[in-house]
């Protein structure tokens, strides 16, 4: 009976040996491994890192704090980290997303995004309670209630921004010119996103205005140009992006194929081959061989851009307006198993020529400046707040095709300016056509350049500027430049 006790104890021996052997065989290997690869981060050290920090914050904090809740702050750290649209989304905000995308969602009604840790607001939603308590474009809100909001996240300023219907909540911002907090209060409501306005301009010209790309946008925009055209034929179009601020690709996509008779509408590039994407038009026998005109300004971003984008590669169209804002990502929502989401940049896209829009935005063929108003007065419905790109983001993507030459060339046009004061989008449809114009430069022009086009049957282009005329003249009897204007 010793005997077999003592057997079993020196084979329970020899078997404890031979797992920590095996053990320690194993990290040796993968010391070697990873000694083999200099460029593969060490990620068993770095998580050790993370947890001797969350170890060292609950013992020494102030107050008590969750493991829960340090983890986390942890992951919305490492994700805003990122670039400045990738984010963590929990589980209420995740179904706010998915509310928002669908045209109806509770709130303020604005499009907001984070600048030098600042909530800056990219544009009002169109006849919103924002919009109708004065929120201009290129306002910094700076406290929310009584909060301040230096380095909030997007996700929280959004949630926090939400609530029931009728209930007031306060914001305050600051202007540019102003030195005083603007504090606004604005009234919470179900925020029902028109996403299609549209009116007959002259000459059976129309106009149509996209507010946000949505789940109904391409059907809208279908049921305003049947509005349109009911007992006429239209002889051009003005389609208005402007302040638009994007929204979902696919309706991008199908918006373009809508004017795009064939070709490549957009394509995405990523690291992973399920984002190396292409969308292409379709002939349905329905597209408009009429002119048309873009309207664009630092407040369309995203899926505007795509749109622009595709009609001024393709030539179907002028770009009138200016600069756009430049965000040339897509993010995909990735869901996770407690509910919560992922918001992860996974690609940028780029237009049918291969130009990314990433940073750079889309350069109008015709620039034209807003309407200014006196700094002690409201500025017009198109407010424009020019610092406001997505090149001045911390932590923004770099353009990768920035060397190329961009498809228009931009012409400085005039600057009207009038002591008038300025008024919403939704009321300005609604005015005599003459009142319009003379308050909508951008509008004017791009009526004017339509209606050249119609006449003359002929697209129209930018004049030379004397810089580019006197370029043309010291580059004579020289091999011409493959990268240069191909509308030139």
């Amino acid at each position: 009976m010793q005997k077999q006790i003592m057997i079993s104890r020196k084979t329970f021996g020899l078997l404890i040996a031979g797992t920590l052997l095996s053990v320690v065989l194993t990290l040796n290997l993968v010391r070697q491994v990873a000694a083999k690869e200099p460029g593969e981060p060490d990620i068993y050290k770095s998580l050790r890192n993370l947890t001797d920090v969350l170890s060292l914050v609950q013992k020494n904090y102030v107050t008590e704090v969750s493991v829960s809740d340090l983890i986390e702050g942890a992951i919305k750290g490492m994700l805003q980290s990122l670039d400045p649209h990738s984010g963590y989304m929990t589980k209420d905000s995740y179904k706010d997303l998915q509310v928002e995308t669908k045209g109806e969602f509770g709130g303020l009604g604005i499009e907001i995004t984070v600048k030098e840790g600042l909530l800056t607001v990219v544009s009002p939603i169109e006849d919103s309670p924002a919009e109708r308590a004065g929120v201009n474009a290129g306002d910094q809100i700076i406290k929310i209630g009584d909060e301040f909001t230096k380095d909030l996240t997007l996700v929280d300023a959004v949630k926090k921004m939400r609530g029931p219907k009728g209930s007031p909540i306060t914001i305050s911002v600051h202007r540019e010119g102003m030195r005083e907090l603007i504090p606004l209060t604005v009234i919470r409501d179900v925020i029902k996103v028109k996403s299609v306005r549209s009116r007959m301009l002259r000459n059976k010209i129309g106009y149509v205005r996209v507010a946000q790309f949505q789940e109904q946008t391409t059907e809208e925009i279908q049921q305003a140009m049947k509005t349109l055209t009911k007992g006429q034929k239209l002889s051009g179009l003005v389609l208005d992006l402007r302040n638009d601020p994007g929204g979902l690709l696919t309706q991008a996509v199908r918006v373009s194929d809508l004017f795009l008779r064939d070709g490549l509408v957009v394509y995405t590039d990523g690291r992973l081959e399920s984002q190396k994407q292409k969308y292409y038009a379709h002939d349905d026998g329905d597209e408009p061989n009429y002119p048309i005109a873009v309207l664009i300004n630092g407040g369309s971003a995203s899926a505007s851009e795509i749109v622009a984008g595709a009609l001024q590669d393709a030539g179907i169209a002028v770009i009138v307006g200016t600069q756009s804002f430049g965000k040339g990502s897509v993010q995909t929502v990735l869901p996770m198993d407690d509910g919560a989401a992922l918001r992860l940049t996974t690609a940028l896209y780029y237009t049918r020529n291969g130009r990314s829009i990433q940073a750079q935005g889309i350069t109008p063929e015709f620039i034209v400046q807003p309407q200014r108003f006196p700094k002690d007065s409201e500025e017009l419905f198109e407010t424009e707040e020019l610092s406001l790109k997505e090149s001045n983001l911390p932590g923004a993507i770099k353009n990768p095709t920035s060397e190329e030459a961009p498809a228009g060339q931009p012409i400085p046009q005039r600057t009207k300016e009038s002591s008038a004061r300025g008024t919403s989008l939704s009321e300005a449809l609604t005015m005599e056509l003459p009142e319009l114009l003379k308050l909508d430069p951008q509008l004017d022009e791009a009526l004017k350049l339509t209606e050249q086009w119609i006449t003359s049957k002929v697209k129209p282009v930018p004049p030379k500027t004397p810089e580019k005329v006197a370029s043309a003249k010291d580059t004579l009897g020289k091999k011409a430049d493959p990268s240069s204007d191909s509308n030139e």
